[in-house]
């Protein structure tokens, strides 16, 4: 039973008080080392979710009638108007002994039967930007590392929400201070800034103050930076920007959003970036999953289903490792313990620019990308599955079938 199911125990009682409530769900969620904390209205009940490795599992029900007691108490927690619940509302509250050391970003959002209340945990005593301890495969971290060592270009980062792009910038940067020192200048645009980062100048824009992107990239071209990290591209202004700037002799890594790593390139001319601009300033794509790693406590060999099992290539049936945890105390009953990335590195040669100039469509280019020697994020995944490090039904559930 966990601290804050013990104290549910107590409610009804004098000494029960809802600020040491909210203290234990918090040190629940770090005990489990989760990253999310999710209080959301049921019909009966007000469910209590963490989400651990990526996936969201159950932790506490509580009654509905503590709802507005807890959302009053995070919003006093993070400074925000406590009798406002009509409108969504975000804040910070910083670390506190009380509910384990880490610093939340408190989010709130009204729905038709109460506040839904997510809180991101961030512990910044147990966190390193180090690109050698991402999980990347080898030759990825190679040609990546080569990369950002580049003096000028447009590198993109993509992958869908929750997928290590700001910790794979964030250690892309690290890397740059720790090889130059002093000698570099390196500056970043974000929307919020997740971690302060050593002799690294950070701004966070203000929509309210109309401190955006394009006003911020105007301005800190002015600054003489070497490297710009901008936190998203997300409309044409920015892109342009953005671009114009790895044309221009500075080192720019971004993310963006897509379908695919090939299909950036279709993302930014549909934003009205000339194929040739294009073609001229980015210098690689690399999309990014995060992957939940067996649980080394209960990893057992397993077969996988049939149907499963026809999806690989037969050479590989022969001779994997399949493996996945059976569930501990160490993973809390998950078979998992921690994540790693999994890559696919698009590195932007004379053939691929060619192809961009001709707009070739994003299925094409994918397949001169396989042919100049990108390893997709398919064949990275079963590499993994075959040395018994996740189950495959952890790739499909991550990547899905191979597109080819």
């Amino acid at each position: 039973m966990n601290q804050t199911a013990r104290y549910l125990e107590q409610i009804g009682s004098p000494n029960f008080e809802i600020a040491t409530l909210v203290n234990y769900l918090v040190l629940d969620a770090v005990s489990l080392r989760a990253s999310d904390i999710h209080l959301e209205p049921w019909e009966t009940t007000l469910v209590v979710r963490v989400r651990l490795n990526g996936v969201l599992h159950e932790l506490v029900h509580l009654p509905r009638d503590l709802m507005e007691k807890l959302s009053g108490r995070f919003k006093v927690m993070a400074n925000l108007v406590s009798y406002q619940t009509w409108l969504p509302q975000e804040g910070h509250a910083p670390a506190n002994p009380d509910f384990g050391g880490v610093e939340l970003r408190i989010s709130i959002f009204p729905t038709v039967r109460g506040e839904k209340i997510v809180v991101r945990l961030f512990d910044p005593s147990n966190r390193s930007f180090d690109l050698a301890n991402l999980g990347f495969e080898e030759d990825t971290l190679a040609r990546f590392t080569q990369l950002i060592g580049r003096p000028n270009g447009l590198i993109l980062l993509t992958g869908p929400t929750g997928s290590g792009k700001t910790t794979a910038i964030y250690s892309a940067l690290c890397h740059l201070v720790a090889k130059h020192g002093t000698t570099i200048s390196i500056a970043t645009v974000e929307d919020p800034a997740e971690f302060n980062l050593p002799m690294i100048s950070q701004a966070q824009i203000n929509l309210a103050k109309e401190f955006t992107y394009p006003v911020a990239l105007r301005s800190l071209m002015r600054q003489d930076p070497q490297v710009i990290m901008i936190g998203e591209i997300r409309d044409p202004e920015t892109a342009l920007i953005a671009v114009q700037a790895g044309l221009t002799g500075h080192l720019v890594i971004s993310t963006t959003h897509a379908g695919s790593t090939a299909g950036v390139f279709a993302r930014l001319i549909n934003m009205n970036i000339e194929p040739f601009l294009l073609a001229s300033s980015l210098a690689g794509v690399l999309g990014l999953r995060l992957l939940r790693r067996n649980c080394p406590y209960c990893t057992e060999p397993y077969t996988p289903a049939a149907p499963l099992l026809k999806l690989l290539p037969a050479e590989m049936v022969e001779d994997a490792s399949f493996r996945r945890g059976a569930g501990c105390r160490e993973c809390a009953e998950t078979g998992f313990q921690g994540r790693s990335s999994l890559t696919e590195l698009l590195v932007v040669d004379e053939p691929i620019r060619e192809a961009v100039l001709q707009k070739t469509p994003t299925r094409a280019l994918q397949e001169i990308a396989i042919q100049r020697g990108m390893t997709t994020l398919w064949q990275n995944g079963l590499r993994r599955v075959a040395h018994g490090e996740t189950p495959l039904e952890e790739i499909l559930r991550v990547v899905g079938a191979d597109p080819g």
